[in-house]
């Protein structure tokens, strides 16, 4: 089981006081704007007016795959791992499928133990909360279980389809990789976005490019996992006022890690997740759209659907 770097443990250690200190102070929850049984959020922009918007991004007959490969190497937030073992059932040591195929059949299976929460994933409306409480007022005694999330699985998440945007911040700011800690909020989300041509949509998909995936997993995969460049607490509270979809980035936390003085680790979760219902991609491979120019896209995403899950890992296209 990988351990906590340095920076993880200081970082865990502060956020946690930090949310220790506000959790009697958080603010009376109010139901979500889609009414009080919801359990989907955004993902309720998906109609069938904005699937044929979409559609007619794809002009040159491209697509892309978002979701990076991973493997049992792959860094990931403690304590979660993935190992994966090839198998031939009932073919070991010489012997013969007992089924008869009227041919010398032979086959390979696959078995894994993972946590889904691993590289490029989907953050659903029962992963993080504050204070006990989760999207739309749903309370944590009321809903979560070992064997599953009875509310705000992600198998009840319809296919995401919509307008997708890449914000390349590693070039707002000229770099090829931003660097751990480097921190971007509503200022420079807004000049980098009218710099690159980009206008914000209710109902987008939008993907921030900082080069973070691209310079560092390979290289320095312990570096790549531990810390990262991200939006910072007022940056996540001003994508909310856009009415995204989904917020992502090519990192596998979004939020800036560590976090700058005065902002709280992570919170940037709960004004997506917990206080607005808008999603979260983690781990995008945004390296192609960054060196292409490619802003504008048809994002495509249909997660599998296994009852009850957290987040699951991904592989999202985009099409243009």
């Amino acid at each position: 089981m990988k351990k906590l770097t340095k920076t993880m443990t200081l970082v865990m250690l502060a956020g946690g006081l930090s949310l220790a200190a506000t959790s009697g102070m958080a603010a009376e929850c109010k139901p979500s704007k889609w009414g009080a049984d919801d359990q989907i959020g955004a993902a309720n922009y998906v109609t069938p007016e904005q699937v044929m918007m979409a559609a007619k991004l794809v002009k040159k007959g491209q697509s892309h795959p978002l979701g990076i490969v991973i493997d049992s190497k792959t860094p990931a937030f403690p304590p979660r791992s993935l190992s994966l073992q090839i198998v031939q059932p009932g073919q070991h040591n010489g012997r013969q499928l007992k089924q008869d195929f009227g041919w010398p059949v032979v086959y390979n299976d696959d078995i894994s133990q993972l946590w889904f929460g691993i590289g490029p994933q989907i953050d659903g409306l029962g992963h993080l909360g504050e204070n006990g409480t989760y999207y739309n007022c749903n309370k944590a005694e009321d809903f979560i279980h070992i064997t599953g999330l009875k509310k705000l699985g992600v198998h009840a998440i319809p296919p995401l389809i919509g307008r997708g945007v890449m914000v390349d911040m590693a070039k707002h700011f000229g770099m090829a990789t931003l660097p751990a800690g480097k921190a971007f909020g509503k200022a420079d989300i807004q000049a980098a976005a009218k710099a690159q041509g980009v206008e914000f949509r209710q109902g987008d998909v939008v993907l921030f490019h900082t080069g973070w995936t691209d310079g560092m997993l390979v290289s320095k995969p312990k570096e790549w996992g531990s810390a990262e460049p991200g939006l910072n607490n007022e940056g996540m509270a001003y994508m909310a006022t856009l009415n995204p979809m989904a917020v992502g980035a090519d990192t596998w936390g979004v939020d800036v890690i560590p976090p700058p003085k005065g902002d709280k680790v992570f919170y940037g979760h709960v004004s997506l997740l917990k206080e607005n219902g808008i999603y979260i991609l983690e781990a995008m491979n945004t390296g192609r759209l960054a060196k292409e120019g490619v802003h504008e896209f048809m994002f495509v995403l249909g997660q599998a659907r296994i009852r009850g899950t957290v987040q699951m890992i991904i592989n999202p296209v985009a099409m243009w």
